[in-house]
């Protein structure tokens, strides 16, 4: 993976600029133990998640990934969210039935999220679920969308490929960036 440009650029909050980040690293691992020493021999199985989060104003940081004990950028992603300003977007999603695992509930905004947009309506978005409606063997998920790109063909074209079903963008406009951090500002 490549660290384009000096880290400064790119080693920041997408939202507010502020270099205060941290990681929260969460291990799981089964590992074998070597009978004559005691310590561990071999990794049966690992799995490593971690996210970046500012400290200034709380966001998670999805254009930044914990990769051989540091932090990187992910390369399709950073300078959008670093360099661009945020968009809002009214849209609906038409998916699948299936691939929604519930429509009510506490988690239903996640999960229809998720459906419509994957791991970009959950991580990377702000997504506000509205309604959805059922049609058939088919979902309509009514979302607002915040999402971060340098102009309007960018944010259309990340919409378009994130979603998960069929797209259509009723309204795509550009709001003011939140203002930088400064030191000792911690709004929440």
């Amino acid at each position: 993976m490549s660290t384009a440009g000096p880290i400064g650029s790119w080693l920041r909050c997408y939202r507010c600029w502020s270099q205060d980040l941290e990681v929260q690293v969460h291990y799981e691992g089964i590992h074998r133990i070597d009978p004559d020493t005691g310590r561990r021999a071999e990794v049966v199985d690992e799995l490593q998640e971690a996210v970046v989060q500012c400290l200034d104003c709380m966001h998670d940081q999805p254009h930044l990934i914990f990769h051989n004990d540091r932090i990187e950028p992910v390369e399709d992603r950073w300078e959008r969210m670093v360099v661009g300003t945020p968009w809002v977007a009214s849209c609906t999603v038409t998916v699948d039935a299936e691939s929604v695992e519930t429509c009510s509930g506490p988690e239903a905004a996640d999960a229809l999220a998720y459906a419509a947009f994957g791991d970009h309506g959950t991580r990377e978005f702000f997504t506000h679920v509205r309604f959805h409606k059922h049609e058939e063997d088919q979902i309509v998920v009514h979302l607002l969308v915040e999402l971060y790109a340098r102009n309007n063909d960018e944010a259309t074209g990340v919409l378009e490929d994130a979603a998960r079903g069929q797209l259509a963008i009723t309204s795509l406009a550009e709001e003011s960036r939140p203002p930088a951090a400064t030191s000792g500002d911690h709004p929440h």
